[in-house]
């Protein structure tokens, strides 16, 4: 008898609980405009639900230490707080011991860059997660959630040799023609450099640079629909290569690169 009791008042707390639920919604919706529906606050203690938005895909711009580049994600939610992420990264690669010169001996002379061997272009291909830190429980109120994110994959570096355009005397004196060369630093000086060649010289000559990389960070997101994405993240890449890179003709070259990026990505979400 006790235990009947017992389920009956626990049915009928339930069924309160229930209906002051329904009731609530009821005035909300009636007090309120129609708009796209948006989760409850606790989103972040569910776990696949219909409710979920599953799906998403993301694209943007990240700036880093060594040059930029573009992002392209796609995940999917395991749970609310976990995705998995697939990912493709182009990004260029600089060495921090460029810097732009011009000849100073010939007007409209063309900036270059001296000493520089190779133009470096990293595409990465990886697979990772996100993990909700701190969930955000009001979306419409302006809050931002905050994820901590990690990535690995095969890095692919290609390296396009640099060509110049080269001061050549002729017969006459103080008169010059151009040759577009390919950068030989034994014998190309600033003196008789007149600038770059176009940036489509070269790219038959393409070296394939075949490594890993890791990459860790942290996302703000702050998009005010729950279809929509708008984030910004920071965090570190390394990327590894069996062999040195040589970018620079006078300065160390390394087999690594370690780079600090900001970037800013925008997607959409869907069942």
């Amino acid at each position: 008898m006790l235990r009947k009791l017992s389920f009956v008042s626990l049915l009928f707390f339930a069924i309160t609980v229930v209906v002051a639920q329904e009731n609530k919604e009821s005035i909300d919706k009636t007090n309120s405009k129609p708009e796209r529906f948006e989760p409850p606050a606790d989103t972040a203690n569910l776990e696949d639900r219909e409710i979920l938005l599953k799906h998403e895909f993301t694209g943007g711009l990240l700036l880093h230490s060594n040059g930029w580049g573009i992002n392209l994600r796609r995940g999917k939610h395991k749970t609310a707080k976990l995705k998995r992420m697939l990912e493709l990264d182009i990004v260029s690669m600089k060495h921090p011991k460029e810097f732009k010169s011009v000849n100073p001996y010939f007007e409209n002379s063309k900036g270059f860059i001296y000493g520089k061997l190779n133009t470096f272009t990293i595409g990465r291909i990886g697979y990772g997660g996100q993990w909700v830190v701190v969930h955000r429980q009001d979306r419409r109120g302006g809050g931002v959630e905050l994820r901590a994110h990690l990535y690995g994959g095969v890095s692919l570096g290609f390296a396009k040799p640099v060509y110049l355009e080269i001061l050549v005397p002729t017969n006459v004196p103080f008169e010059f023609s151009l040759s577009t060369e390919k950068y030989d630093p034994n014998k190309h000086y600033i003196d008789n450099i007149y600038g770059k060649a176009p940036f489509t010289k070269g790219l038959d000559q393409l070296k394939v640079y075949p490594g890993l990389y890791v990459k860790a960070g942290m996302s703000f997101e702050y998009a005010s629909r729950q279809d929509n994405i708008k984030a910004i993240e920071a965090g570190i890449v390394i990327d590894g290569y069996y062999k040195t890179v040589p970018i620079m003709a006078f300065a160390d070259n390394y087999p690594y690169f370690i780079s600090l990026y900001i970037g800013i990505n925008f997607g959409t979400k869907w069942y």
